[in-house]
């Protein structure tokens, strides 16, 4: 799943950043609430962290105008103000939840983990079988022949969830990287080969297909 942190506190932004990368999570960072609506408005995350104090526009105007423009993309807010009547004006612009300055990182996380668990529960179920295979995307986890539990790592989870989510259909390396890692990676792209390779180990080698040219295809098993 990909994040979008707005904040202008940059130290702040790099550790919450480093954090969710390695929770699992593809992370983007911007520092300008102009440039956080600009990026949200793309419509490819799946949850904001949105400071309110930001320069260019505030916290509570970007929230605001994407829900205006229909975009339903969770929000959690951050802010070092406190008080209800802060929390109150956050809500009603639009945002689903709201964390004071200083906060734990633990607690952000459980937020984070909320919040995309509530998104998911009015769409499709977050449990996939295919075959005696079982993908569970909201708990992140991986069963096969049952009971046995496959143990990956969060970005060996990441880049299956993406097959996982287009089944039976091409996925592109340039997707995954795009998913799994983050915009600003510029490292060999040849990595997604080696978290497939690794795949194809624990869980099969059958079960991923490569297009030659295109990408790769998690088949659907007859």
């Amino acid at each position: 799943m990909r994040l979008l942190i707005v904040e202008d506190e940059k130290r702040l932004a790099v550790s919450l950043a480093k954090g969710l990368t390695a929770e699992g999570y593809a992370v983007d960072v911007v520092h300008d609430g102009l440039d956080g609506l600009h990026r949200a408005g793309e419509g490819t995350y799946d949850l904001v962290i949105l400071d309110i104090m930001l320069p260019g526009m505030n916290g509570y105007r970007v929230c605001s105008t994407l829900r205006a423009a229909g975009h339903d993309v969770p929000i959690l807010m951050l802010t070092a103000k406190d008080g209800e009547y802060d929390e109150a004006e956050g809500l009603d612009t639009g945002a689903d939840d709201y964390l004071t300055k200083p906060f734990s990182y633990v607690v952000l996380v459980a937020r984070v983990k909320a919040l995309l668990r509530r998104r998911g529960n009015g769409g499709p179920s977050p449990v996939h079988t295919l075959g005696d295979l079982k993908v569970d995307t909201a708990a992140r986890r991986v069963f096969r022949g049952g009971d046995e539990e496959v143990t990956l790592t969060a970005k060996e989870f990441a880049v299956l969830e993406q097959l996982v989510l287009r089944v039976g259909e091409v996925v592109s390396k340039g997707d995954i990287l795009e998913h799994v890692w983050d915009f600003a990676y510029e490292g060999d792209p040849n990595i997604v080969e080696v978290y497939i390779s690794a795949l194809r180990r624990k869980l099969g080698a059958s079960l991923i297909k490569t297009v030659r040219g295109a990408g790769y295809r998690l088949e659907t098993p007859r």
